[in-house]
């Protein structure tokens, strides 16, 4: 069973390994993916509705996703989201379909939004993408 740490390393891991221009919504004060994202080269945008003190080298932006500044996401090929609430799902989704990117999102335990997306396994954990973006995604 992985720690949460582990987890968000993981997701970082996959993300970094196939995207090069990304943003995380709704960060919170855990910005570890962003981390394993911004040391593997790829850039990276954080968002949340709450103002947060971002580690050196992330970008952070405040930002609520139900009333997107839509302008802070285009040209970004993944937009994720790691245990977003539900309240989240149908804001995200209509973010990535506007700007044409990749929705991945990472639920708590068996939690999933609608039909679930496609399933995708990175490393030991199942992210779901809700969104294929229109810039060749993986």
């Amino acid at each position: 069973m992985s720690t949460p740490r582990q987890t968000e390393q993981e997701i970082g891991r996959y993300i970094a390994g196939r995207y090069r221009d990304v943003a995380e919504v709704g960060v919170g004060n855990n910005f570890e993916a962003a981390l394993v994202i911004r040391e593997a080269g790829v850039t990276i945008l954080c968002t949340d509705i709450r103002d947060q003190d971002a580690p050196p080298g992330i970008r952070f932006v405040r930002d609520d996703v139900t009333r997107p500044d839509t302008s802070l996401y285009r040209g970004k090929d993944c937009i994720y989201a790691i245990r977003p609430g539900e309240e989240m799902m149908r804001p995200l989704i209509a973010l990535a379909e506007e700007v044409g990117a990749d929705l991945l999102v990472y639920h708590l335990g068996f939690e999933i939004y609608a039909d679930g997306g496609e399933i995708i396994p990175a490393g030991k954990v199942l992210l779901h993408r809700y969104v294929r973006g229109t810039r060749g995604s993986p």
